[in-house]
């Protein structure tokens, strides 16, 4: 059996667009007709030069060969061009790629992904979600510095089975790199924290989310300011390339720092670990390096008594792997989930949270079925890309409003 052919689609889902503006969907095909999917998760560049990198690695490193040596087609990508060291671009390209081999795999073998993996630990994967507007919230811009409407929205979701919510009230993350928070966001974002325990008592878990826009400093007095409504996460508070930034971060604070959606490859993972910077682990399967690097990187967490929470903020392809390495490793934590219309329906419904859990996958293969007319007839048209930094620096007098993963572009 060998690699011998690739489609790649970039389906833009519809509004509110959570999730992202654009997903890389890509189809895989062998000589012997087995067909695997994968997501490349948003990478640096816009989606067309994406394309034709996700080719490049395709057709230099991948094609002809057997879908079983991913350790091998790995480290190609990881090295060629004299490189061997993690590269975001070409790793999301590697990444999705090498989830659509396991699909092939499993499909060809006739078992879920994780069966490959070392077999399933986890009969099923407790999950979590962002604060998205209820019905009657949507297109309410208050939404967003609201903690009174985010505990209504906390409340409901925790009606439905959720044990864990996360949200993001402090503010913009701007190019400029970390800001000293304003006064006013540590105050909302306390208020937040406040207003959303109250509604949910103990019945679930705090996931404070920010996106390293602070300063060392910043985010060691943000995190004082939340630290009475106990979080189970801060997430990212500093920029990612400042690993020692983030250890200071977490070793002044009582709540566990997390981090890892922009990190690629056990290389920079096994650093966060060695220098004490989190506790907890998000990776994106679509741009850390795919499911057998990220295995590789849950056992050297393990080793350091850490645990995963695999990301998610792109299409359902990534997140059906990620629940496959979740099922495989004792050291889970939360899988991040996005429930909406256009999620299920690309995947034909083939799994569904329930009471706030996934159940262990058991049709073969990511245990997907791509509804790929779906994924054709909502093509990417813009020019954007998948997620943006905010320009104008932070205000210090003014309301500093961030709309969630998919904020308004300018007119």
């Amino acid at each position: 059996m060998k690699l011998q052919d690739l489609d790649i689609i970039v389906t833009a889902p519809p509004a509110p667009g959570w999730g992202g503006r654009y997903w890389i969907l890509v189809k895989v095909t062998t000589d012997t007709g087995i067909t695997g999917w994968g997501e490349c998760y948003a990478s640096s560049v816009g989606p067309d030069a994406m394309q034709h990198v996700i080719r490049d690695v395709f057709e230099r490193h991948m094609l002809g060969e057997n879908p079983e040596n991913i350790e091998l087609m790995f480290r190609r990508a990881y090295s060629s061009g004299f490189t061997q060291r993690p590269d975001l671009t070409v790793m999301g390209a590697f990444s999705g790629l090498e989830i659509a081999c396991w699909d092939i795999l499993g499909k060809d073998r006739g078992k879920p992904v994780c069966q490959l993996l070392g077999g399933k630990v986890n009969d099923r994967v407790r999950c979590y979600t962002y604060l998205y507007p209820l019905p009657h919230q949507a297109g309410d811009q208050a939404f967003w510095i609201s903690p009174d409407m985010a505990a209504e929205c906390a409340a409901e979701t925790v009606k439905r089975g959720y044990t864990a919510v996360k949200f993001d009230p402090a503010g913009p993350y701007t190019l400029r790199g970390g800001h000293m928070p304003s006064m006013r966001d540590i105050a909302r974002s306390a208020e937040f924290c406040a207003a959303i325990r109250d509604a949910v008592g103990d019945k679930a878990d705090l996931l404070f989310g920010t996106h390293g826009q602070f300063t060392t400093a910043g985010a060691i007095r943000m995190a004082e300011a939340i630290a009475p409504y106990s979080p189970l996460w801060f997430e990212e508070p500093v920029p990612p390339d400042n690993v020692a930034e983030m250890a200071k971060v977490a070793r002044a604070s009582s709540t566990p720092v997390a981090t890892g959606e922009r990190l690629t490859t056990k290389a920079e993972f096994a650093e966060v670990l060695r220098q004490g910077a989190a506790s907890i682990l998000q990776p994106a399967l679509g741009r850390a390096g795919g499911i057998w690097e990220m295995k590789k990187t849950a056992a050297i967490a393990e080793a350091y008594n850490a645990q995963m929470a695999p990301h998610l903020y792109a299409g359902p392809v990534e997140w059906a792997a990620n629940l496959q390495l979740a099922v495989s490793i004792p050291n889970i934590l939360l899988l991040e989930s996005i429930e909406t219309d256009f999620h299920y329906d690309l995947i034909k419904h083939s799994f569904k949270v329930e009471d706030g859990f996934l159940a262990a996958p058991e049709a073969p293969g990511l245990g997907i079925e791509v509804d790929e007319a779906l994924a054709r007839a909502h093509p990417f048209t813009g020019t954007d890309l998948h997620l943006n930094m905010q320009e104008a620096p932070c205000s210090y007098h003014e309301e500093n409003i961030f709309e969630g993963g998919s904020p308004a572009l300018p007119e």
